[in-house]
């Protein structure tokens, strides 16, 4: 893009953003974020394409002044962890929703080829699951307790062991985006398969619904959050591959800020699905009307941030810049 196209496209927003820095003009925390970031981005684009211009040295000095505005509040510092999850990151991850799309779509087919390799092949559940776990459920279920695995663990240690081993896993997701996004959709298709010939397995038993309304107690929050972490990993692959209007190196470091900060997005939702799984899940003879209950609110809870509250915000932005 020529400088003056760049010029007359920003132009406004430039000029609106100085306007209130001037006037002292009192923006929501929010308000005055989002115009920060947008002027940062294009000071970004700018040092890129033209870095000894006027145009980059202005927008230098008002990103600058603007930084100072924003950050000079102790109050501000003290609301940073509840602005980063409530509004920051969801209003920036509105833009992944077509990488969470992909992620979603790919860990889904996988699941049901892992189903239907299950189906088809009697070695296969074993081949993916190992006999070690096998044998014991079969065990468990001859004894009357298919779910046993998930009372025989110390609560507390079962809690600690499975929320460190989830952000182990979703860490490993975004970091194997570096090969170009690749690595993380092999995660996507390895925990795929697993639960499609997990699920078939307990199918195969007669054991799907004793299953289903056991393990996805935990394992709406767990799988969800595998899959958003996959989506980061996607997202730092994009950035390597489709720069747009980026060097592919400010392209690369943008997505890797984007995947990072998704990751952490995911870190609370691990620890609620450890905690689940730790101290919860192991009450198996539960009422089947609360254990759907915490089914259902933990799928909406994931909708509602990941999906839900993005679009909300996204739209009030839109309309309070109208």
């Amino acid at each position: 893009m020529r400088e003056a196209a760049f010029i007359k496209q920003n132009k406004n927003k430039w000029i609106k953003f100085e306007s209130v820095l001037q006037n002292n003009a009192k923006l929501s925390p929010d308000q005055l974020s989002n115009l920060y970031l947008n002027v940062t981005e294009d000071l970004s684009y700018s040092q890129t394409f033209y870095p000894n211009s006027e145009t980059t040295s202005y927008l230098n000095e008002l990103a600058s002044i603007s930084h100072q505005k924003i950050y000079k509040s102790k109050k501000e510092s003290r609301n940073r962890f509840y602005r980063f999850y409530f509004q920051e990151f969801p209003l920036a991850f509105k833009k992944h929703h077509p990488q969470l799309l992909l992620a979603f779509s790919i860990f889904l087919v996988f699941s049901i080829i892992g189903a239907y390799s299950a189906s088809v092949d009697d070695s296969f559940v074993r081949l993916i699951l190992g006999d070690g776990y096998v044998n014991m459920t079969l065990a468990n279920i001859e004894n009357g307790d298919p779910m046993a695995v998930y009372k025989k663990a110390n609560q507390a240690d079962m809690f600690m062991g499975i929320t460190v081993n989830n952000i182990r896993v979703s860490l490993t997701a975004f970091a194997y985006g570096l090969f170009f996004g690749l690595g993380s959709i092999f995660i996507a298709m390895q925990n795929g398969i697993m639960l499609g010939s997990f699920q078939y397995f307990f199918y195969d038993q007669g054991l799907l619904w004793e299953s289903a309304r056991t393990i996805w107690i935990h394992g709406t929050i767990e799988i969800s959050v595998i899959i958003i972490a996959t989506c980061a990993g996607i997202v730092v692959g994009k950035g390597m591959l489709f720069p747009g209007t980026y060097s592919r190196l400010q392209s690369f470091i943008n997505g890797v800020k984007s995947g990072l900060k998704i990751v952490i997005s995911t870190v609370p939702f691990f620890i609620v699905a450890g905690f689940l799984e730790g101290f919860v899940t192991r009450y198996t003879q539960m009422p089947d009307a609360l254990a759907i209950c915490i089914i259902l609110a933990s799928l909406f809870l994931i909708i509602y941030y990941y999906v839900l509250h993005p679009i909300q915000l996204n739209k009030k932005q839109h309309a309070t810049n109208i």
